[in-house]
Parts: C-alpha cells; sequence; structure tokens
C-alpha cells in the first residue's frame, strides 16, 4: 500500500499561540500526523488568524485528503469578505 493510501489515526496540532499582541512572535501552528502504517508526518503550519483546524477533521483521511482539506479552507479565506475588504 502506498504511503498516500494509509489514513490518518492520530492528529496533533499546536504549539497554540497566545492572544495578540503577546503572540505576534509566536510560532505558526504544526498539524502533524500518524498514519495507520505508524509514521509520523508534519502536513503545514498554519495561521490560526485565517484558518482553524480541528483535530478530528484529519482521522480518516489520507495524507493527500489532509493537504486538500488545508487547501480548501485556504481558498475560502482569501475568497471572503475579510480579505477582500483590505484591497
Amino acid at each position: 500500500m502506498a504511503i498516500n493510501q494509509h489514513i490518518i489515526i492520530k492528529c496533533e496540532i499546536g504549539p497554540f499561540q497566545r492572544p495578540t499582541p503577546l503572540g505576534i512572535f509566536d510560532p505558526r501552528q504544526k498539524v502533524t500526523v500518524e498514519l495507520s502504517n505508524g509514521e509520523r508526518y508534519s502536513l503545514f503550519e498554519f495561521y490560526p488568524d485565517e484558518v482553524s483546524f480541528n483535530e478530528s477533521e484529519f482521522i480518516g483521511l489520507t495524507l493527500d485528503e489532509a493537504r486538500r482539506l488545508k487547501f480548501e479552507k485556504d481558498i475560502k479565506y482569501l475568497q471572503s469578505e475579510k480579505v477582500i475588504s483590505r484591497y
């Protein structure tokens, strides 16, 4: 079975940032997952003021599906009034 076909059985998100302005220079949050074959991967980092994730969203997904979830949330954020009104 290819790596991309193994499913995510565990997910960790963190470290959590402190509220702004204290957390302005804190590291971005990271999504780390464990696959059904026991391997661990750091999937991506994100800014929690732009998108949010829940650990349970990743359980049962493949790596490709998890990356697609981030992509879709990024697109939704970029198309939101919150971003459009800045320009």
